[in-house]
């Protein structure tokens, strides 16, 4: 087997010098001197008709260029969800509407040639309102008199069980086997709900956009997003103009984790540069992008697992009630991964069952988030394994060894899937020897009212979305010999420019440093559904692989050519092609040169991928805790992950996703608290309120990788970007629970909850 040069190589990114010596690049930097600034007017009612906005004093302020209501805007309903068409999100938004449906919900847009007169025009403007009652808990929301969205023109393209005269974003159920009857058949079952909040991503780039009109009379959007193409497609919708007016680009992305695969602030500066034909731009402060952006989807996820005696689990019952929010984005999608993610990590079930609605509320609507569902679904499986390993006084590694999917498996509750790669038993053996769990699991007292605990959880993802998401690359040789890469999936700091570089290298048998890399460009990049549901590695990837091929032919075509000879007479090490008879050669550079003349071969190649199937990767998380009885404090000693990705691409790159996958896992597990007023305002809108981990909070971690093969994957690879994030929950919550004796099932897991868990035992 050939030795791979580039691909398994711990390279530097490619924008790494750009990014550390803080260079110009993201949205803000680039954005042109004399843009208007945009911002919005936002709700200050959870649910409310406004019933008029006058706006004669704001638009006299010095420097404003124009103030927009709902009176001004398309009335044509949206989705902003990053999705490839037909959305399953449903149509439920317009740019601007009369009813507004969550404390933050715009309700006018303001521009102006700088902050101080916009900010002085906003607090200009008068609104009345005809308050309306609000429906806060969605636990209650599911056929409720109050309806979220009861206009007659919203509309779902897909069928998902959506019904917004029941407040329903999206329904559905599936079944395998005799659920109840293997249920009341087993020895021993584990019941409990599950409930995960809304948690933000926080990501340090807040959400950004710049647009202008070009020479032709085109829109152009340069913005933070992962999702070029579904910008371009959704701001058609919304602004009620073709695609073919419209261009997106975008930048270095500050940090994305799912909030910008939904348009949160391209709509508002789009729309104000199309109409006053003036360059524009929109920088959401922090306080917006906590309380008017698109966080996790609150979940309720209730679980019964079954099984018998010696630890053989029969079945799992999976029900989750999933909060979207005022709008549908994502709704329908994320819930399905809370089931699909989780049940298939039990490979010998006779029975499953996965239920789910997803519900409307008055609250800021939720979107896409790392892990995507399967985070809060994992949860709540995950911990009723360990509480079911308890009861059955079985060690839960042990449990979880008997149990686990195994490579060559049908996978029912996985869309059928054949587990093609797994390395899910190795992982679990090598983290518990590097926790070293025999010597430290349940608990050990350490005195001074302190104890020291170890949890673990297993995880499973996907790449990408099989048999929907499509990835394309575009690779051309210069004449200099170098070649250039055109992607459109999205660079959010995961590094991908640098591993799709890493496997064109590969191909063509050069040096990383040979590859150009170029997009995400509307105008000039092939078509890609975006940086999202892990799906850059597995399916971009597959499409560079399959340019470089065809790129390799053609050149290898123009070589013979040059040198008169046939195929089976050329040999190329990709630096120069020679003819094996006389000997005669052609440098890679001279063939490039040698394009640009008199020349019938196109020395460029485009590709697109899809792949039918979506094969999961596989992970063990274990944490080691102290917990201080006294106060509830909790400490991060070490975490151990152990990554089943297939090949690994990039050691360097995949570490670092993974350990800050896990500083999210934790952030979510143990600090963050989204709360809300009883009138539905929002009050964690700064990360003073809303805290995220430090490096003082982390504790060691400690990542290694398991690697099986993936047949399907570019170089064997599967996915990393999510499944990272979904072992720390559980694995906290189980250490907690061999702590305290008390199995916490509300994320997150304060340490006044504890203190308070363990006072009133």
């Amino acid at each position: 087997m050939k030795r791979l040069k580039t691909v398994g190589q711990p390279v530097i990114k490619k924008d790494a010098m750009a990014l550390v010596t803080g260079q110009p690049v993201y949205t803000d930097d680039i954005a042109p001197k004399d843009c208007l600034v945009v911002k919005v007017l936002r709700s200050s009612h959870a649910n409310a008709i406004v019933k008029s906005v006058l706006k004669e004093h704001a638009i006299k302020v010095p420097g404003i260029e124009a103030v927009y209501t709902w009176e001004d805007v398309p009335k044509e309903r949206f989705t902003m969800a990053g999705q490839t068409y037909p959305e399953p999100s449903p149509y439920d938004r317009y740019i601007l509407d009369r009813h507004v449906r969550y404390v933050g919900d715009p309700v006018a847009i303001v521009a102006g040639v700088d902050e101080n007169c916009v900010d002085k025009a906003l607090a200009l403007l008068k609104t009345e309102y005809e308050v309306l009652p609000a429906l806060l808990d969605f636990r209650k929301a599911k056929d409720n008199e109050l309806l979220v969205h009861p206009e007659e023109d919203w509309k779902a393209l897909c069928t998902v069980g959506a019904d917004n005269k029941r407040n329903l974003c999206a329904s559905g159920r599936e079944e395998d086997g005799q659920v109840e009857a293997e249920l009341s058949d087993c020895d021993v079952v584990v019941e409990g709900s599950y409930h995960v909040k809304a948690a933000q991503q926080a990501m340090m780039e807040t959400f950004c956009t710049f647009c202008c009109i070009d020479t032709y009379g085109r829109l152009n959007v340069v913005s933070s997003t992962q999702i070029v193409f579904h910008v371009r497609r959704i701001l058609s919708n919304a602004l009620g103009i073709p695609k073919s007016k419209i261009r997106v680009t975008k930048p270095r992305i500050g940090g994305g984790f799912g909030a910008k695969q939904s348009v949160v602030s391209e709509v508002f500066p789009a729309f104000v540069t199309w109409m006053t034909k003036k360059p524009s731009k929109m920088i959401f402060t922090r306080a917006e992008s906590q309380t008017a952006s698109s966080p996790r989807h609150e979940m309720e996820v209730s679980v019964k697992v079954g099984a018998d005696h010696d630890g053989t689990i029969r079945v799992i019952d999976v029900y989750t009630l999933s909060n979207t929010g005022a709008y549908g984005e994502h709704g329908p999608t994320t819930v399905g991964l809370s089931g699909h993610k989780s049940i298939p990590l039990y490979g010998f079930l006779k029975a499953y069952r996965f239920a789910y609605d997803v519900v409307y509320t008055n609250v800021m609507s939720a979107g896409a988030y790392r892990g995507y569902g399967a985070t809060q679904g994992i949860f709540a499986v995950e911990l009723a394994v360990n509480e079911l390993a308890e009861k059955l006084s079985i060690d839960p590694v042990s449990l979880r060894l008997k149990n686990m999917v195994r490579q060559g498996q049908a996978m029912p509750a996985y869309y059928g899937e054949i587990n093609t790669s797994c390395a899910l038993d190795r992982c679990i053996k090598r983290a518990k020897e590097m926790i070293g769990w025999d010597e430290k699991y349940p608990c050990k007292d350490i005195g001074n009212g302190k104890v020291r605990s170890v949890g673990v959880a297993m995880a499973m993802q996907g790449s990408g979305i099989s048999g929907v998401d499509v990835g394309s690359a575009t690779i051309k040789l210069n004449e200099d010999g170098i070649y250039t890469l055109s992607i459109a999936a999205a660079d959010m700091g995961t590094g991908c420019d640098t591993i799709l570089a890493q496997m064109a290298a590969e191909c063509m048998d050069c040096s990383l440093d040979n590859i150009i890399v170029s997009g995400a460009d509307t105008d000039t990049s092939p078509y890609d559904s975006g940086s999202y549901a892990s799906s850059t590695t597995y399916v971009t990837g597959g499409a560079v692989e399959k340019a470089c091929g065809k790129l390799m032919e053609q050149i290898q075509e123009r070589a013979c050519q040059i040198l008169s000879c046939d195929r089976e007479d050329l040999e190329f090490d990709g630096h120069k092609a020679g003819n094996i008879k006389n000997g005669k050669t052609v440098t890679l550079e001279e063939i490039g040169t040698s394009s640009m003349c008199g020349n019938t071969v196109a020395l460029q190649a485009t590709e697109s991928h899809s792949s039918p199937v979506s094969p999961p990767p596989f992970m063990t998380g274990m944490a080691e805790i102290e917990l201080d009885k006294e106060t509830g404090h909790v400490e991060i000693i070490d975490y151990v992950a152990v990554v089943d990705c297939g090949t690994v691409i990039n050691p360097n790159l995949a570490r670092v996703q993974t350990e800050g996958g896990i500083v999210q896992g934790i952030g979510m597990t143990l600090y963050e608290n989204i709360q809300y007023t009883k009138d539905g305002t929002l009050l964690n809108n700064s990360l003073m309120q809303y805290k995220i981990p430090t490096r003082l909070d982390m504790g060691k971690i400690h990542v290694e990788f398991e690697s099986s093969y993936e047949p399907s994957g570019p170089f064997g690879a599967k996915s990393i970007g999510e499944i990272v994030i979904n072992t720390p929950a559980p694995a906290i919550a189980h250490a907690i629970a061999n702590a305290t004796g008390i199995w916490f099932k509300e994320l997150p897991i304060t340490s006044e909850k504890i203190a308070m868990g363990i006072v009133k035992q």
